[in-house]
């Protein structure tokens, strides 16, 4: 037996000794690998699988489930803050009905069912009072709680005390609220009036002046904080119509300046006077259908025609006439002759009658100011290298044609119904000479942009390129030595010198004419350049 052990051990030396390095190595690592493996499967599927049985405890609740199962005996964890508690997958439902039977667990809060399962003659006043106080503030937590970004509610209400006597002062009931907000969760300001109506309907005798409600960060909500924060957003929106209108205005008179008196040569702003009032207003008229003759639609015609004649009537002519008659009265025996008529029409007509309801643009452009800088500098210099100005005659030019353009767009931007407009006492053109900006020159020469000069060191770059190209594609020439055997390029020019090419050689030549068209024709140079490329 102990032979056959050292013979296998030997055998294993062998075995051992014959194995490379690497497969060592290798060998090794399986070993390792595969005890990993068996050890973590025994861990994994002998452990005990966990569910959640409670979340979102508070403390008190967690320490009372806690309890309680290491009074069992049984195994749990306690994860998230203390807010979750984990059992075995096996004892969670029982645990659930065991725990709900024993009425843990039990945050202390006095809900209204709390009546119904403690109904008893013995309570007086003052704790039926209490009671009731709590299950209102406990019912008032919860039901703000249910809300998306709340966390918790907890309720402080004031009730005031009935007396029996009758006072002219009444007090009024107050509530102070806390919440527990969920991380970076805010209430916008309708949020924050749905939650003060909610309140001050919930308690009896509140109003929203008496509601305080504040979150775990000391921040209050404040339901006047919605009319500021609508004003502030009245305001900002108008300081950016403001700033529209004066960015849009100062683009396009930039703009225009620059095309006629050269870039970097003119500075506009502008400032504009707005007026935001927005005027709401009912009209009802009443007009003519006949606008010529003043006239409405006739609708209805009413003709009365009454005529009498016959004797018995006074004498009208010698009404008052005697001594003791009555002036103006008629007098007589009624032995004359008499005659009545009447003749009325009536005609109702109907105008067309208009209500208008306006609404005004909610912002209209009262006033406008236009400020122009000139560059009174000119692009030549004088025999001292000093910059040109600008003569007296040529200033009043410029300042014609600025004034013609500013003057128009004052007149058409401001509203129509303001009359009293002066553009040139809104218009301000100042001649300065600018400092801080780069000045050319046009005597001897001409100016060239920037994307030139960009354009002329790559083609000289290419040019560059092409000469390597036409060195490095010379014919290679080849020499035959005394044996009879070819050279290789590689050895000729190691061991042959430099030669010096003449000036008038073809490749100095051909190097100029490239040049030649580099600097005179770069689109052709440029489409050269390419064909090279493309045939290597």
């Amino acid at each position: 037996m102990k032979e056959k052990l050292q013979q296998l051990k030997e055998t294993i030396e062998n075995f051992w000794r014959q194995r490379s390095t690497k497969q060592k190595g290798l060998m090794i690592s399986s070993v390792i690998l595969f005890l990993i493996i068996v050890i973590g499967g025994t861990i994994f599927f002998s452990r005990t699988p966990m569910v959640q049985l409670y979340s979102d405890l508070s403390q008190e609740e967690a320490g009372q489930v806690k309890v309680e199962l290491d009074t069992r005996g049984i195994e749990h964890e306690v994860r998230h803050g203390g807010t979750t508690i984990y059992v075995p997958e096996g004892q969670a439902e029982g645990l659930l009905v065991e725990l709900a039977a024993q009425g843990i667990p039990d945050s202390g809060q006095i809900d209204y069912g709390f009546f119904s399962a403690n109904t008893s003659w013995g309570v007086t006043d003052n704790e039926f009072d209490m009671i009731k106080l709590d299950a209102m503030q406990s019912e008032l937590g919860n039901l703000l709680s249910g809300f998306s970004g709340i966390d918790q509610a907890n309720v402080m209400i004031n009730l005031p005390e009935e007396s029996v006597f009758i006072t002219e002062q009444t007090d009024s009931t107050s509530v102070a609220i806390n919440l527990s907000l969920e991380p970076g969760h805010q209430f916008n300001n309708e949020q924050v009036r749905a939650l003060y109506h909610l309140v001050e309907k919930a308690v009896p005798k509140l109003t929203t002046d008496n509601i305080v409600i504040m979150d775990q960060y000391f921040n209050y909500y404040n339901l006047d904080n919605d009319n500021i924060n609508s004003t502030s957003d009245v305001f900002a929106q108008q300081q950016s119509i403001k700033k529209e209108i004066e960015r849009d205005l100062q683009q396009r008179v930039q703009q225009m300046l620059s095309v006629m008196i050269g870039p970097e040569k003119v500075i506009a702003t502008v400032t504009a006077d707005l007026d935001f009032t927005q005027e709401n207003r009912v009209e009802q008229l009443v007009e003519p259908v006949d606008e010529e003759a003043m006239e409405g639609i006739p609708v209805s015609l009413e003709t009365i025609r009454e005529s009498y004649e016959g004797e018995g009537a006074l004498d009208e002519a010698a009404a008052g006439t005697g001594e003791e008659d009555v002036t103006e009265y008629p007098v007589g025996d009624g032995s004359g002759v008499g005659e009545y008529e009447l003749e009325q029409d009536t005609i109702n007509y109907e105008f067309n009658r208009i209500q208008r309801e306006i609404s005004e643009s909610p912002y209209r452009l009262r006033d406008l100011g236009i400020q122009v800088a000139v560059d009174n500098t000119k692009a030549t210099t004088d025999e001292e290298g000093n910059f040109e100005l600008l003569t007296v005659e040529e200033q009043q030019q410029v300042q014609a044609s600025v004034q013609s353009i500013l003057d128009s767009i004052i007149t058409t931007s401001i509203d129509g119904n303001i009359t009293d407009i002066n553009p040139a006492e809104k218009t301000s053109i100042v001649f300065q000479t600018f400092n801080g900006i780069s000045r050319e020159t046009n005597e001897g020469g001409f100016n060239l942009p920037m994307w030139a000069y960009v354009a002329i060191g790559v083609v000289l770059l290419a040019l560059i390129g092409v000469i390597v190209i036409l060195i490095i594609r010379k014919p290679k020439q080849t020499t035959v030595t005394g044996e009879g055997m070819y050279m290789s390029e590689e050895t000729r020019t190691t061991e042959i010198p430099e030669i010096e090419e003449p000036e008038d050689t073809e490749s100095s030549i051909k190097r100029k004419q490239l040049e030649k068209m580099a600097t005179e024709k770069p689109d052709d140079f440029a489409k050269l350049l390419r064909s090279w490329i493309s045939e290597d």
